[in-house]
């Protein structure tokens, strides 16, 4: 199984390196044909940035990078595995990549109804465990799941597989997850009835209606709670308060717009719900460390890559 196991990673970390040398963008980031997988690769260490993750499990093939949610930090290393269970704000910084060893890593994002019906097929070998703060977890690579990270990495030169294939291997991967050390707590999050299924509702509408004011009353009837409760559950879970949530999704939508679709600060702040341009300013400069115009301007002078897709895209 080492054997297979160490032959399966040296696959998948050459062609996540040979796919990301030819398609990733200025910030190390390569989408692909296949939805929901994404890969990341990084030349040397990185300045912070600010992202928010759907739900997804990440492999780090190679490097460390350094992560904050909300109060607590870690350190993510080569062969170990990432799994985030709801949408969360995540401040990330790539430690330790070189132009001989670059931080590799690649994503597959999750989906919570596939997940749902597993659980009531698969059963669990261990209690439930309650989840009291941010729902992110990390352990050693394992060869299954790896497995279905090469398998999904194969279907980019097979598109006319992608329909037959792809809602195969994501079943088998979300049934490994839910059979890992760390599937008691991913059915704890996923029962349709738990709380952070309810407060994943409210950060899906959050998502749809960013642009326009949400009001915590709103927010806190739709998860069924009262609003101080909804308030301190919804922070337990995300590390943020909703209202900083939705900030920091119209500042990365806007970031987009600029970088992406050549929109100045002025058009793209108006599009995602800022009166002010000056408090826009203000904001992504607290947020990013940079103006609106000196980031775009930044960005542009490495022409030779593609514009940056979301900053949310991070792995």
């Amino acid at each position: 199984m080492d054997i297979l196991r160490s032959e399966s990673l040296s696959q998948l970390r050459a062609a996540v390196r040979a796919y990301a040398d030819r398609h990733a963008n200025v910030d190390g980031v390569a989408t692909t044909p296949v939805t929901g997988l994404r890969m990341m690769r990084v030349y040397e260490p990185s300045k912070t940035t600010r992202s928010i993750y759907k739900p997804l499990v990440c492999l780090v093939l190679q490097g460390a990078k350094h992560l904050v949610i909300g109060r607590e930090e870690r350190i993510v290393e080569a062969g170990e595995t990432l799994v985030a269970g709801v949408d969360m704000p995540v401040i990330g910084r790539v430690v330790r990549a070189s132009k001989d060893q670059p931080y590799l890593a690649v994503a597959m994002e999750l989906d919570v109804a596939v997940m749902q019906e597993l659980a009531l097929e698969v059963p669990s070998d261990t209690a439930s465990s309650s989840i009291s703060g941010p729902t992110l977890f990390s352990t050693s690579f394992d060869a299954d799941v790896l497995s279905c990270a090469l398998r999904m990495m194969r279907l980019i030169d097979h598109p006319e597989a992608v329909p037959v294939l792809r809602p195969a291997i994501l079943r088998e991967l979300h049934y490994w997850l839910l059979r890992s050390p760390y599937g008691p707590a991913l059915r704890s999050m996923i029962r349709p009835d738990s709380v952070t299924q309810r407060i994943a509702a409210t950060i899906e509408l959050i998502r749809r209606n960013y642009a326009r004011p949400i009001s915590i009353e709103e927010l806190a009837s739709r998860a069924s709670m009262s609003t101080s409760a909804f308030h301190r559950r919804f922070k337990a879970l995300t590390s943020i308060s909703p209202l900083q949530f939705q900030k920091q999704l119209r500042l990365l939508e806007a970031r987009r717009m600029m970088m992406n679709e050549g929109l100045s600060a002025t058009r793209a702040a108006s599009l995602v719900g800022y009166e002010s341009v000056s408090q826009f300013t203000r904001e992504y400069r607290r947020m990013f460390g940079v103006s609106p115009k000196r980031d775009v301007s930044r960005r542009l002078t490495q022409p030779q890559e593609p514009r940056a897709p979301a900053v949310a895209l991070e792995v």
